[in-house]
């Protein structure tokens, strides 16, 4: 199979069926073969019901229904795992992300050997002060912390070589920081297209402002667990050696001075408390390190959804 287009949706009835005769169009006129998975993530209109019907009339459609709402980041997750193309693509179900990008998307993943190619909506429709300037900042703080040179990380028209998501999972929050990810996880050639931005035809936004405060709590956990999630003693024994080490001199210093200079009242003097502090902290964190390490050796918990239903 040539292409899985994965959509996640929340209440979209209304752009379902449009959506999946573009993008039936494209793949016909491109001789592409083709799945399109949709993964309901816990609508409360007739999505699904929507969804079956397109399965009845196009075998290419399949379709995930979880029983409550669980985010972008687990549809997409779930979706990846249903996949069999040779490359995925990821869009929104809004109709703001046009499916005719798909076979340059295609090629530059097949032809010029990119293992992920990420939207960049250049030109926007959305409201300025709601999410492009928070957007650009977004992108911006991202592209320094990340070190990948992106525009738009959190566009929803991404295409994957079907090995980068067969080897990442995506939780939480995190679809924003899937080219992180999967660079972490040595798939590092990122390319990046810009695409075409549409006004959202149905339906309202289905994300808040509270989404950048989320954002960038995850995009610490990104960062910390790129460099240090299979080695986490380097950081906390790192930091306690160091902590330890400075109460300990602090102590030395105190007993010298008691022992050699026959100074006395040490005890009642802050630095004692200051190095007792450091050694005390210093070991909790090597400790730390230490449980990490022992954490991270065991096999990983895969997270588990409620599916209520599904079209394979």
């Amino acid at each position: 199979m040539n292409i899985s287009v994965i959509i996640p949706l929340l209440n979209e009835e209304e752009s379902l069926p449009e959506l999946e005769a573009w993008i039936r169009r494209v793949m016909n006129d491109n001789g592409f073969t083709y799945e399109i998975i949709f993964v309901d993530d816990g609508s409360t209109d007739s999505s699904w019901h929507i969804i079956k019907e397109l399965s009845l009339k196009n075998d290419a459609v399949k379709g995930i229904r979880f029983r409550r709402n669980y985010g972008k980041s687990a549809a997409l997750n779930e979706g990846f795992k249903l996949s069999h193309g040779d490359v995925v693509i990821t869009m929104d179900a809004d109709l703001q992300d046009s499916p005719n990008e798909i076979p340059e998307l295609y090629d530059m993943i097949m032809d010029k050997g990119y293992d992920l190619v990420s939207g960049w909506k250049k030109v926007r429709y959305d409201s300025k002060i709601a999410k492009n300037i928070p957007s650009r900042f977004f992108n911006w703080s991202t592209r320094k912390m990340s070190g990948i040179k992106l525009h738009d990380f959190n566009c929803g028209l991404k295409a994957y070589r079907s090995e980068v998501v067969k080897s990442i999972e995506v939780y939480g929050e995190m679809h924003r920081y899937i080219p992180v990810i999967a660079k972490a996880a040595g798939y590092s050639h990122i390319g990046e297209k810009v695409v075409h931005h549409q006004k959202r035809k149905y339906g309202t936004s289905k994300f808040g402002m509270s989404r950048f405060i989320r954002g960038y709590l995850d995009l610490l956990t990104i960062s910390f667990i790129s460099k240090f999630g299979k080695r986490p003693m380097h950081l906390f024994g790192g930091i306690g050696t160091i902590m330890f080490i400075i109460g300990f001199a602090m102590g030395a210093y105190l007993a010298y001075q008691k022992i050699i200079n026959s100074v006395f009242g040490m005890t009642s003097r802050p630095l004692f408390y200051l190095a007792l502090i450091n050694m005390i902290i210093g070991v909790q964190f090597f400790l730390a390190g230490f449980l990490a390490e022992m954490i991270q050796s065991m096999a990983p918990n895969k997270k588990q959804y409620g599916i209520a239903e599904k079209i394979d």
